[in-house]
């Protein structure tokens, strides 16, 4: 499927811009986020990294309404979204996926990418009991889009089989696809690259870098596979224990001493 006929005219949006101001979260007393600001520019793919424990997964839960921040904002297009449920961020054109799979198990391939367009749905209830021509239309558009989805992302073929039944790699394919049947306009990835093989992992950087370019997506990225993110993205930020310690190009963040005493431990030690 070529580029024009995937990119449509509701997907090709403008970019987004996610401001993150003083973010902090506490659990038992322990400083998980302390005092995290960055922000993401429209367009951009932007990694943010850092050692295990380093608050990063946190740091997605405040934003996407997982959790509630102890202090600090986030502010989506200019709007404050801090504290909303994860279901309005999501219909505000803000989606994730997880480290660990959520997939609708027990549901086939293709209706988990279809649930994903739920929030899009212009029938009613009385529409879908009654069987009324309006849910009949609706269900056959919502059911073409989410196979251009499978189609992207290789897993037509397997539309029909349970994802429970699926691959490894073949699951992480779905829940991305889930992730952009919402429709938004950026993306926030959790280790996509989690348990892949070299060549997995090659094959999903070029199909980030394709849905970055033919959906216009912004796209932040968690990931602990370090040639993934100094190839692919334009930016990384740091975290190491709750805290943001270094933000800018790969090289320059890769050559920045307090990165390399996050990872290496200090001089001394190492």
């Amino acid at each position: 499927m070529s580029a024009a006929a995937l990119a449509t005219p509701d997907l090709a949006r403008e970019f987004s811009h996610l401001q993150v101001e003083g973010l902090g979260r506490s659990f038992g007393g322990v400083h998980a986020v302390q005092d995290v600001s960055f922000e993401i520019r429209r367009g951009e793919i932007v990694g943010l990294i850092g050692p295990n424990g380093a608050g990063k997964t946190t740091v997605f839960n405040l934003i996407t309404g997982l959790d509630a921040p102890d202090a600090g904002r986030v502010h989506f297009e200019r709007r404050d979204i801090t504290g909303l449920p994860p279901h309005r961020i999501v219909r505000l054109g803000l989606a994730r996926t997880f480290q660990n799979i959520r997939l609708l198990r027990g549901l086939s391939v293709l209706d988990n990418v279809k649930i994903a367009y739920h929030h899009h749905c212009r029938y009613h209830l009385l529409d879908a009991m009654l069987r009324l021509p309006r849910f009949h239309r609706e269900e056959r558009e919502i059911t073409a889009k989410s196979l251009r989805f499978l189609e992207l992302l290789g897993l037509a073929p397997l539309a029909d089989q349970l994802a429970d039944a699926l691959p490894y790699g073949c699951r992480r394919r779905l829940e991305l696809a889930r992730a952009l049947a919402t429709e938004g306009s950026m993306l926030l990835l959790d280790e996509p690259a989690a348990g892949m093989n070299p060549n997995e992992t090659a094959e999903l950087m070029a199909l980030i870098r394709r849905i970055h370019r033919e959906f216009r997506v912004t796209i932040l990225l968690i990931e602990h596979d370090m040639r993934l993110v100094m190839n692919l993205c334009e930016r990384v930020i740091v975290m190491e224990h709750g805290q943001r310690i270094a933000d800018g190009p790969p090289a320059a963040v890769r050559a920045d001493p307090r990165v390399i005493e996050a990872y290496l431990g200090p001089p001394h030690v190492a």
